[in-house]
């Protein structure tokens, strides 16, 4: 049931059964998954890969997620945890079925820890031996105090700790630290089967954040489509230029954002590098001259050029 990683990123489809995951994903990537006008047609998750802007995407056709999946109905659970290690969900929705499926697979999702569109609350959580319970707020807080965070802990059976809270945080966020093993991963949700939809209706649909109408069976509106999950992906591709060479635009070095330091772009390549580093020239919009002597900690922008110098 589980897939080796490949390529830059990866990419989960989450939806109801028969809703056109794996139309999409055959019409997207090439790739043969099982297409039939009846429920569960797929059963394993079926692998694809695209290439977009230089970037190996892959693509991770789902089984179907019915209601109650995180108890583990119907191989929910395996599906779920398949989910977790994607770098970001599609969650396929029928245009003609209600909304109330985007909840029940929101609820599904969040109850295994998966927070969708939501950036890690600022909140600093350290457990120690003795001491109690020192809360700081740098941020007035509107709804937690000290009392409410003592009986959260309890409930942990956490009784020394220290707790800074640089945003205004809800009860659940807190929650989410204290437990610490959530996943923030960003979600764009795919209305499929447009093409059975009058136009007025699809203005009012489009007006929902975070999405994009599809239809996969007519391929329309994939190059938006592919926009959009550029966009959310974040991606830095480094390209890399060997010593009185031209640079190499063919094949770069794709980055997450966040975690594009120069060290981090020679451990891509071989963690050997950097011990080796003496320093990187740079090209592009990350530094003021072209080119600039960098150290491993400068932070690259998307399609920089770099060369790396090593001790001799």
């Amino acid at each position: 049931f589980e897939v080796a990683k490949t390529g830059d990123s990866r990419i989960g489809f989450v939806g109801f059964p028969s809703v056109g995951k794996s139309t999409l994903l055959s019409n997207l990537a090439g790739v043969y998954s099982e297409v039939a006008a009846y429920e569960f047609t797929t059963l394993t998750t079926v692998p694809g890969c695209i290439k977009y802007k230089g970037a190996k995407i892959q693509l991770l056709d789902l089984p179907g997620i019915i209601e109650g999946a995180k108890d583990g109905k119907g191989r929910g659970r395996q599906v779920i945890a398949v989910a977790r290690t994607a770098n970001l969900i599609f969650i396929v929705l029928d245009v003609l079925k209600p909304l109330g499926h985007k909840k029940i697979i929101e609820q599904e999702l969040e109850g295994f820890g998966i927070r969708l569109n939501k950036t890690p609350p600022n909140i600093i959580f350290k457990k120690k031996e003795k001491g109690g319970i020192n809360m700081q707020a740098i941020v007035p807080q509107s709804e937690m105090d000290l009392d409410l965070v003592k009986t959260i802990l309890a409930e942990y059976r956490i009784h020394n700790a220290d707790i800074v809270f640089k945003c205004d945080a809800t009860s659940d966020e807190f929650i989410d630290v204290v437990e610490g093993n959530r996943t923030y991963i960003p979600c764009i949700y795919l209305l499929n089967k447009i093409d059975q939809i009058s136009i007025e209706e699809l203005d009012i649909i489009c007006k929902i954040p975070h999405t994009v109408p599809i239809s996969a069976h007519h391929k329309w509106n994939y190059d938006s489509l592919l926009e959009k999950m550029w966009d959310y992906l974040a991606l830095v591709r480094i390209y890399t230029k060997p010593k009185g060479q031209l640079p190499d635009y063919e094949a770069p070095v794709v980055l997450q954002a966040g975690k594009s330091t120069v060290e981090d772009f020679c451990n891509k390549i071989h963690k050997t590098i950097i011990k080796e580093l003496k320093y990187a020239l740079v090209w592009g919009s990350s530094v003021k001259h072209q080119p600039q002597r960098v150290g491993k900690d400068h932070v690259l922008d998307d399609e920089d050029v770099i060369q790396i110098v090593k001790k001799v």
